[in-house]
């Protein structure tokens, strides 16, 4: 019962410091940390005479340099450089990898692994974040079986899991769907060079747990697929892969700057058109003439009040384009050919005024106008809201 307590409190400590970076957070991307997998006493997966722990440093560090040379501004970290470990652990090695993450005031945090699966005929590339669903908790055996167990928070506790579900709610207002957008646009650039998609995954993972920022876990690509262990061993497949991903963080970067900052660049514009106030030169006061008394003015009757339209208080559902911490205008050039066409929602959390496309009755056809959406903004999603607001959990 203490241990619970315990965990209990630190769980809240946490919630408040996550809410504090999220409002720091409106300075954009400056800090993005790399995390190759695995390493030293965890090798990952091997096939072909290949650890995984080699595959995924190969590709931070081409990563890391890719983005050090094309976007100077920012600057990257990286969980390890070079064939190591941090602890005989593995629970406190995958701590120490996000305690590098925190400390050096990330923003995003992209961890770096290959895939593996009992089926060799199985291919294709995911990206992981924070959170659970049935169907993904039921396949963690089958799909990652060549990860340890370890590496994911034990959903059968229930203490834990109590914990860790509140801790998933919480993302939803803070960096839940900041993961969601990076993970996305991951899976975009993966599908554009060519590779099977297999989508999003919310997995409970201890290293996207621990970490204090929008974070994801991407798989490059089946080690047990002798097709797929070719291609990410061979310099044109990382040189690809890498590409992609680089371009994932250009992109998400932008949108950070156009839908977090937008309060920023509101305020700024404002400072450079202020002008100094004039101040007007003193008027003589005019004569003041005695009025004649007001008569009073008869009372309406009192009118029925409208009936309440109970339609407008269930749950709808419609797209998020984009989020911001103050308002913005529904005609800003930022909403392109939607420009005038949102409408905006509110939201508990930092990024509180949220902007959508759209209005249907259930999430299936909500669904069904997101392919569409996307061509415009390939980060937009599904949302409930009811009477003008979010709704979690719906």
């Amino acid at each position: 019962m203490n241990r619970l307590l315990a965990i209990m409190l630190l769980f809240c400590l946490s919630l408040h410091i996550t809410d504090a970076k999220a409002e720091s957070s409106n300075q954009g991307v400056k800090v993005i940390v790399i995390d190759a997998g695995h390493g030293g006493y965890f090798p990952g997966a091997r096939y072909g005479g290949y650890a995984e722990k080699n595959i995924n440093l190969q590709m931070a560090l081409k990563l890391g340099a890719m983005i050090e040379k094309n976007m100077p501004n920012i600057k990257v970290v990286y969980t390890r450089k070079s064939e190591k470990h941090f602890s005989t652990n593995l629970r406190a090695d995958l701590q120490a990898r996000a305690d590098i993450a925190n400390n050096a005031g990330g923003d995003l945090f992209i961890s770096i692994h290959a895939n593996a699966h009992r089926n060799t005929g199985i291919r294709g590339v995911e990206t992981l974040i924070m959170g659970e669903s049935e169907l993904e908790t039921s396949e963690n055996e089958a799909i990652l079986f060549a990860n340890n167990k370890e590496e994911f928070l034990d959903m059968s506790d229930q203490g834990t899991a109590a914990i860790v579900r509140a801790h998933i709610q919480n993302l939803q207002f803070t960096y839940g769907e900041y993961s969601e957008v990076m993970a996305r646009l991951v899976q975009k650039h993966y599908a554009s060079i060519g590779r099977a998609n297999r989508g999003i995954r919310k997995q409970p993972l201890r290293v996207l747990y621990a970490t204090d920022m929008p974070s994801i876990l991407t798989e490059i690509g089946f080690m047990s697929n002798s097709a797929e262990l070719k291609y990410i061993t061979s310099e044109r497949g990382q040189t690809e892969l890498v590409t992609a991903l680089y371009k994932a963080v250009k992109e998400y970067v932008d949108y950070v700057r156009k839908s977090v900052l937008v309060d920023v660049d509101a305020t700024e514009q404002a400072q450079t058109q202020e002008k100094p106030a004039v101040q007007p030169k003193p008027q003589p006061k005019p004569e003041v003439k005695p009025q004649p008394k007001p008569q009073p003015k008869p009372q309406p009757k009192p009118q029925p009040k409208p009936a309440v339209d109970k339609s407008k208080s269930t749950v709808r559902y419609t797209v998020q384009v984009m989020a911001s911490k103050s308002a913005v205008s529904t005609k800003d050039s930022r909403f392109g050919s939607y420009r005038g066409k949102v409408r905006q929602v509110r939201a508990d959390g930092a990024f509180s005024y949220k902007y959508c496309v759209g209005d249907y009755a259930d999430r299936k056809s909500a669904q069904a106008a997101v392919a569409s959406v996307r061509k415009s903004f390939p980060q937009a999603f599904v949302i409930a809201v009811k009477d003008g607001k979010v709704v979690t959990n719906k």
